[in-house]
This record gives structure tokens, sequence and C-alpha cells, in this order.
């Protein structure tokens, strides 16, 4: 029986989590970059050579913060688990958006459309088996194939984002070459995510756990 307000307060909190501070450098580093998907839906309405280009430096800036925050989380020691479900996901938003403003703009050809649908329905699947884990406190870090993959596909939206021809180099067509590559990479990828958390005991078998592997707030992580 309860015998104090101290006892009380313990008993049910026995054996939780303890609270984590939402609100801290890197996980703010991580919203601003969601706020990159405003510009890039302007593009249609500016899709001239200056409008590209502006709407291209943003992107490659945004990018880059994926980079900063996670090394803010390691340097101050402020990894959270808010901010391994969070920065995957305005990661996967700022793709999705800039593939889908492309096929809008026509950078994109019809052709090509097959490979977006393959890569957005990977990141979507992937959100939600990240969601399905952590009811379960699992939490699925990103992998090395995950980083590439990131890295590659990044490199191909930036290069269609700019105007064709831009610095005397073929990046419409350089950019839909690594597209190409980024969808092979992204079905590895996404392979070796869901293994891995069956494996490791996610999906309801043993208890839960994290999986090995870099944290999605590790520098430039992402899965």
């Amino acid at each position: 029986m309860t015998t104090s307000l101290g006892e009380a307060a313990a008993g049910p909190t026995a054996g939780a989590p303890p609270r984590e501070a939402f609100w801290n450098l890197p996980n703010t580093v991580t919203l601003l970059r969601g706020l990159a998907v405003p510009a890039l839906l302007a593009l249609p309405l500016a899709p001239g050579p200056t409008g590209s280009r502006v709407v291209a430096w943003v992107f490659i800036l945004a990018a880059t913060t994926d980079v900063v925050d996670g090394w803010l989380a390691r340097w101050g020691e402020q990894v959270t688990r808010v901010g391994k479900l969070l920065d995957p996901l305005v990661d996967k938003l700022l793709v999705a958006s800039s593939l889908i403003v492309l096929i809008a703009v026509g950078r994109i050809p019809q052709w090509c459309v097959p490979l977006v649908v393959v890569i957005i329905g990977r990141e979507l699947a992937v959100t939600g088996l990240r969601g399905l884990a952590s009811i379960d406190g699992y939490v699925i870090p990103a992998r090395r194939s995950g980083k590439l993959k990131t890295l590659v596909q990044n490199v191909a939206i930036g290069a269609l984002l700019f105007p064709a021809g831009t610095l005397g180099v073929p990046n419409h067509e350089v950019g839909l070459t690594l597209l190409a590559v980024a969808t092979v990479l992204t079905l590895w990828s996404g392979w070796r995510l869901f293994e891995a958390f069956f494996r490791e005991g996610g999906g309801g078998v043993g208890p839960a756990r994290t999986a090995p592997g870099p944290g999605p707030n590790a520098p430039g992580g992402t899965a």
C-alpha cells in the first residue's frame, strides 16, 4: 500500500525513460531544414533560371544542415528519441517535395516517374516501420547504405533543380542518371532496414531494443 506522496509518484514511473527536452539546438536545426519545403513548392511559380538557382541553393543548404544537426547532437550529447524520429522524417519530406516539384516543372520526364514512385514509396514504408517500431521502444538507426542512398539522391536532386547546362555541365542528364542509381540504392537500403528490424527482434518478436549502427542523429545520419 502506498504510504506517501513520494512513493505514489515513484511507483507508476519506475523504469520509465527520462523526459527529454524537445527544444534543443539539433532539433531546432532539423525543424529549420523543414522550412526549405515551402521554397521548393514555389519553383513552379518561378521556373526560370533565376528561380531555379535560388531553389537549388536552398535545397543544397537544407541538405547540408542534415550533417550539422547530427554533429551538434553528438557533440553536445543531445541525441534524443524525438530527434531520431524527426530527423529522418524531415529528410523524407524534403526529398518527396523536391521530386514531386521536379515532375511538375518537367525536369523529371514521364518515363522516370516510376523511379520517383519507388523512392517515395520506400520512404513512406520506412517511416511506417519506424512508427511501428517506436510503439515498443524499438529504434531503427540509419545504416551506411542509407547514407549512401541519401548522398546520391541529394546530388541528383540538386543537379536537376539547377537550370540545364549550369557551369557548362549537362547537369540534367547527370541528375537523371544519379536518380536511377539512387533508386537501386533505395531498394537495397530499404530491404536492409526491414531485414534488420525483423532479425533483431522487431515486429513483436523478442524484447524491444535498438538495432546496431549509427543513429539518424549521427553526423549525416538518415535511413
